[in-house]
């Protein structure tokens, strides 16, 4: 081979060599996109700084190389892997520069002698370089080709000197060079300045985190074999990782079948023990590892609370530096005040050994939440540390006003379980609590059993101690009644208990005006219900507990929803809710699911369809959470919209849940089994399938119906006029309309009679859809003025069938009805159409119209009410219904709609 062919191969590996160090990995095996991501990375494309900063595994280098491959056409890009051997400066600013030089041939020439010049023990003005540079720079850079200069793992090569030196390249950056930085650990830069002019986008842990959508792309093929359940907690688990849904693909790959597929994600087993181990922990000072192991052993932990673990002060000081350096920390609040850590990377921390034996750990948790008012957190430390007697003695510091207004029952029967026998009947005050405990979770007759023990402290030491216990056994006896559906007992213990209980059990109170309130609703004495409601949130706002408050209005919005008043109904919801927003929104409250539930369900009532399932799966998670047994209301109002919609396959899947739930709770099938099976009888007769129907029909009529009737379960009081509405549904299915027809009209003039104008107006749109399925228009007709008028407080819901199966029909008759909100609501659901009865021929124009006509016009098409109208165009009611006669008398027209349909048809609006 000749000099020149050498020199020529030699030239040609160098430059191998050199492009090697600046090469832009592709994109791994599998990569899910993250177009939202980049879409975001786009939008500071004019700016100076991007930086994607999050700890290990969380996909930064990929996204930085499919950003790369996003960009404009006209950009161009230039990529340096860092190393840690990149922490000298002078050896970073050399690769640079050579990086650089593969856009700019002749830039820095004289710069990079200076570099290679140097000697590492001496001093180097790095910011004088680097300025002298920039000046260079910035006259070979073009404008209209910008570069993208990026620096991935910056975590690597981060130190003092670097970070000055890159903080003064990025304030003197020139046009035409955008700076993308990767890191585990947030760099010692000044951002603020780059931040407020928006030269500076950010993105962090909690951008990169996996969406649900994502993680199950990720998973790939395996979904199909790992479902529900687990699927969901897989997902949850993974906590948005990349690297850990990664090494489960891995796992389940070299599992080969599928049923010897990993079921769930452990951070302190196998492949992500390793990588956790050996990217992360290992690489930390040994002072931090001993903070992670003693205090991996709590849920959630703040600086306060870890120095009282590790009896020292320098927690705050450490978990700042956790923070910095990216360690798997999760904030908790907007403050930084209260943190966990990830799931995954909490596991490994917890299968390793702390320096304190756990007992001790958690026992300096039940001492420190104790002291900060935490009693439920100081309950769990104290048993998790296995001192049982400690947790009784702090179980009785709960009060029976918190247990009531919260009801969140879960946490006390789950320490239930963990305490035993001989403790809980030790004491008065245990006995009642868990009493009530068991009565609210509907276990009732664990509840008589452990209430039944109260004797063996009786008598009291004093009269009024006597009396006190005496009426509580009263309250709780009337709760356990309401339940099994004796309304004797239930009004006789509860109407004692409140003669008798001291005002400081207020709590105890109000669930007795409760109970009242919901039996007065189950026997349609809606006057009487009114009066416990009263009575209730007057003293709710007495003692100014805002729990309290609010099932106070959960109560009237029962009452006033029986009542047909659908509306005052959500107002009264939203009252309620309102009371329970300066709460915190940590905590678990089954109130508040009973009133996003309710809210769900009036919602679906008001044919707000997607608004009402967000609401009712918003509360169920809540209900859930606090093992209420309102899930009841959500799961059948969900299965009721999902058959009404055709999606019967999921309806049946709603209510298995519910039963499912009420096994797994212990719930007695009075409570429930009714309530279901009447949804069921629905479904089935939209299905067709009427001999199922009426078998259940059949049985539920006889249970609670006639003399013997049993009451009524607590979730729907008015279950047995319910199963006749559905029994004159299967009259009608079955051709018997005369009967259906003659149930129907009972069941409307008891509603007229008791006041409750829901039933009215749900029998009387019944009623009207049979007439019509029987063509007896006429009738129907003569029907349709009533029905409308039962609606007037707002109940949309018993249309829908009309609606749908007789549009132009209703469309007519509501057209000859004069003019009301629910008219009005009706209309706007109906079908657009575009003939209207008997148009007058008119030659109208907007000349004809006054000036104030077309302003009370305009109005009239957005909906607005007389009085609405007076109220914006400051003219009375008089005035304005004068206004409307002339427009329908210039148009031809004798109604509101077909007003503002002509007025569209000749372009006057």
């Amino acid at each position: 081979m000749s000099d020149l062919s050498r020199t020529q191969g030699f030239a040609s590996q160098a430059i191998t060599a050199l492009e090697g160090r600046f090469f832009r990995p592709p994109l791994p095996e599998g990569h899910v996109p993250r177009a939202r991501l980049c879409q975001r990375l786009q939008a500071g494309l004019g700016g100076r700084l991007l930086l994607v900063n999050a700890p290990a595994g969380f996909g930064k280098s990929s996204l930085a190389v499919e950003f790369c491959e996003s960009l404009p056409t006209h950009w161009r890009s230039l990529w340096l892997g860092l190393s840690r051997r990149d922490s000298d400066p002078g050896r970073f600013l050399e690769r640079l520069l050579e990086g650089l030089q593969q856009y700019c041939p002749r830039l820095g020439s004289q710069a990079l002698g200076l570099l290679k010049m140097r000697q590492r023990h001496q001093p180097f003005a790095f910011e004088e370089w680097i300025d002298g540079l920039l000046d260079e720079l910035a006259l070979h850079l073009q404008p209209q080709q910008p570069l993208l200069l990026i620096l991935d793992d910056y975590h690597l090569a981060q130190g003092p000197v670097l970070d000055r030196c890159l903080q003064f390249f990025i304030n003197h950056l020139p046009p035409g060079l955008l700076l993308l930085v990767t890191s585990r650990q947030r760099p010692d830069w000044h951002l603020a300045r780059l931040r407020l002019s928006r030269q500076l986008l950010e993105l962090n842990e909690q951008d990169l985190r996996l969406t649900p959508d994502e993680s199950l792309a990720v998973l790939g093929q395996h979904p199909n074999v790992l479902r529900g359940q687990a699927l969901d907690n897989l997902i949850q688990r993974s906590d948005g990782w990349v690297a850990g849904l990664r090494f489960w693909q891995l796992a389940a790959t070299e599992a080969g079948a599928d049923s010897a597929l990993p079921q769930a994600l452990h951070g302190g087993e196998g492949l992500i023990r390793d990588y956790l181990l050996e990217e992360v922990i290992d690489c930390l000072p040994a002072e931090v590892q001993a903070f992670l192991y003693d205090t991996a052993c709590q849920e959630r932990f703040c600086s306060d609370l870890c120095d009282a673990l590790r009896e020292s002060h320098d927690s705050a000081e450490i978990l700042r530096y956790l923070q910095a350096h990216q360690v798997f920390l999760v904030p908790l609040d907007e403050n930084g005040h209260w943190f966990r850590y990830h799931h995954l990377f909490s596991d490994l921390l917890r299968s390793r050994q702390a320096s304190l034996p756990l007992s001790s750990l958690h026992l300096r948790a039940c001492r420190w939440f104790h002291g900060q008012g935490l009693l439920d957190e100081a309950v769990e430390q104290a048993l998790r540390a296995g001192h049982l007697d400690v947790a009784a003695n702090l179980v009785q510091n709960l009060s029976e006003e918190q247990l009531l207004a919260e009801q969140n029952v879960g946490m006390l029967l789950r320490w239930k379980m963990d305490l035993p026998d001989s403790l809980l009947i030790s004491t008065p005050r245990l006995i009642v609590l868990y009493s009530w405990a068991l009565g609210l979770a509907c276990q009732l007759d664990a509840a008589e059993e452990l209430a039944n023990h109260l004797s063996r402290f009786l008598p009291a030491p004093s009269a009024t101690a006597q009396k006190s216990m005496l009426a509580q056994w009263l309250a709780l006896s009337g709760i356990i009644a309401r339940g099994r559906g004796d309304r004797a007992r239930t009004r006789s213990y509860c109407e004692q208990a409140l003669q008798s209980l001291p005002q400081k059990r207020y709590g105890q109170r109000l669930l007795c005006l409760s109970t009242l309130s919901n039996l007065a609703i189950a026997d349609a004495d809606f006057w009487h219900a009114r009066g416990w409601n009263r009575e209730a949130l007057e003293l709710a706002q007495r003692v100014g507990n805002p729990l309290f408050e609010a099932l106070a209005h959960y109560d009237r919005a029962r009452v006033l929803h029986a009542r047909g008043e659908v509306l005052r109904s959500m107002d009264e919801v939203r009252q309620g809710l309102q009371r329970l927003h300066g709460l915190s929104s940590q905590r678990l409250y089954a109130v508040r699911a009973r009133l996003m539930l309710y809210e769900g369900y009036l919602l679906v009532t008001r044919l707000q369809s997607d608004a009402g399932r967000s609401r009712l799966r918003a509360g169920l998670v809540e209900a859930r959470a606090c093992r209420d047994i309102s899930v009841l209301i959500g799961h059948c109002a969900l299965a009721t919209l999902d058959g009404r919609e055709g999606r019967f396959a999921e309806a049946f899947a709603e209510l298995a849940e519910a039963e499912r739930l009420m096994h797994i709770w212990d719930v007695p099938p009075i409570f429930y089994l009714a309530m279901i099976t009447l949804v069921k009888c629905e479904l089935w007769l939209a299905q067709g399938r009427n001999d199922l129907a009426e078998s259940w029909l059949l049985r539920l009529g006889q249970t609670y119906g006639g003399e013997q009737a049993a009451a009524a379960p607590e979730f729907h009081p008015l279950l047995p006029l319910h199963i006749e509405l559905q029994q004159a549904r299967l009259e009608e299915v079955q051709g018997r309309l005369e009967q259906a027809g003659q149930r129907l009209h009972k069941l409307h003039a008891r509603g007229q009679r008791s006041g409750g104008h829901m039933l009215s107006v749900t029998a009387l749109c019944q009623h009207l859809a049979a007439l019509l399925a029987g063509d007896a228009r006429q009738a129907a007709g003569e029907l349709f003025s009533q029905a409308l008028e039962a609606a007037s407080g707002g109940a949309l819901q018993p249309f829908q069938r009309l609606l749908n199966e007789q549009p132009d029909w209703l469309r007519e008759q509501l057209l000859l009805q004069p003019d009301s909100p629910t008219r009005t609501s009706v209309l706007a659901l109906l079908p657009h159409s575009e003939a209207l009865p008997n148009p007058a021929p008119t030659t109208a124009t907007t000349s004809d119209l006054s000036a104030r006509e077309m302003s009370v016009l305009k109005l009239i098409a957005q909906g607005c009410s007389n009085q609405e109208i007076s109220e914006q165009l400051f003219i009375s009611l008089h005035t304005v219904k004068t206004h409307a006669s002339h427009i329908n008398g210039k148009l031809g027209v004798e109604r509101r709609t077909q007003a503002v349909a002509r007025a569209k048809e000749i372009g006057l609006l």
